[in-house]
């Protein structure tokens, strides 16, 4: 029976295990510029003992940017910090992809020389962005209304998505993930409540789905498509991101990517503690619309996760939290040891306190294939 430590394969990467450590924005680049550097190396490599790392969401442009601190992968000096991340973590034994990510209308005129956010529409988030002020700290600030982008601007964005994937390749990664989830530039455009076009990127499923479709099929002429990953979001509403039509667009979107030869779709759940619940049948109807892997993330423990390989429904299960304060998590779990807790404070920017300096429980810690 299928386990969390059952081998398998994601592409043509093989997998020993299948505990994936989940993107996690820590905000620890180097400024100015936004730069990845030895420390988050330190980091990703003491994690990598995964079965697979997907790195913190990384802008694929300036205007992609929407949080402070937050690393790029569109500057050739971002591309050397990069490698320094990804022949670390491959001298530790493991596997890494990027994740491409603009943020759309979830970000503020700081990050863009005093102009407007982009979005499919002008329509606010209602929502805020942790931003560090000249004072050196860190705040929640509101997002301003953002002005909807043109076709060219459209276009112009598919094209930074490109670039951005050819980069990460350059960049030593063994694939990419496209985020397209938790109320971002292309979760923006696939719901209603947020995309009121009425050209060919808004209004029916088709049109709503036309920019990620784009977007993949950029990054697939820089990228093998085994090697890419989407992740979405279909039940998570938070950011006026309500969308009464958003899970048969996912579905239809999910046979699209599968009919392209995607390689995993990785699908982000809601982790507070009332969270709406993923129905069973959701998760059948995915599994018969997309042929790829399918991972999950959402505040999974070794029970749930082990209960929900066995049934099938998915191959993978990401945990993010848990890789904080633990970073030899796979055996951790696999030896039903204690969990350490992290340190709420010191999770956005700072230093290496509460971001690297978290022991393993043993010495050398492994999971065998």
């Amino acid at each position: 029976m299928t386990d969390l430590f059952t081998p398998t394969s994601l592409g043509p990467l093989t997998l020993p295990h299948r505990v994936v450590m989940a993107p996690m924005t820590r905000a620890r680049s180097t400024q100015p510029g936004n730069v990845p550097n030895a420390l988050m190396a330190e980091y990703y490599a003491q994690r990598a003992s995964a079965a697979l790392i997907v790195s913190e969401a990384t802008q694929i442009s300036p205007q992609g940017q929407g949080y402070s601190f937050t690393p790029g992968i569109h500057s050739e000096e971002q591309v050397a910090g990069w490698q320094l991340v990804t022949r670390a973590v491959r001298r530790a034994g493991g596997r890494m992809v990027l994740q491409l990510w603009h943020v759309g209308r979830m970000s503020h005129p700081v990050f863009h020389d005093g102009g407007l956010p982009v979005a499919p529409s002008a329509l606010s988030p209602e929502a805020r962005v942790w931003i560090v002020g000249e004072d050196g700290v860190g705040r929640m600030v509101d997002c301003p209304v953002p002005r909807a982008l043109s076709r060219d601007e459209i276009r112009d964005v598919v094209g930074d998505f490109r670039r951005a994937a050819a980069n990460a390749m350059r960049a030593g990664f063994d694939g990419v993930e496209i985020h397209g989830a938790n109320g971002y530039l292309i979760d923006q455009f696939l719901r209603t409540t947020s995309n009121h076009r009425e050209d060919e990127y808004g209004g029916s499923r088709d049109n709503r789905i036309r920019f990620l479709l784009e977007v993949v099929e950029a990054v697939a002429a820089e990228v093998e498509p085994a090697r890419i990953g989407v992740r979405m979001a279909p039940f998570i509403t938070a950011r006026n991101m309500d969308c009464p039509d958003i899970i048969p667009t996912i579905l239809q979107a999910a046979g699209e990517l599968s009919r392209r030869g995607v390689g995993f779709l990785h699908l982000a759940e809601a982790d507070w503690d009332d969270a709406p619940q993923v129905p069973e049948d959701f998760r059948h109807a995915l599994r018969e619309a997309y042929r790829g892997r399918i991972i999950v993330a959402g505040g999974y423990d070794a029970a749930r996760a082990q209960s929900l390989l066995a049934s099938g429904l998915v191959d993978l299960v990401a945990f993010g939290r848990a890789f904080i304060a633990n970073p030899d998590l796979p055996a951790r779990l696999a030896q039903d040891l204690p969990l350490a807790d992290f340190d709420g404070d010191a999770l956005f920017g700072g230093t290496a306190v509460g971001y690297s300096d978290y022991p393993a429980a043993i010495a050398s810690a492994t999971v065998a294939a």
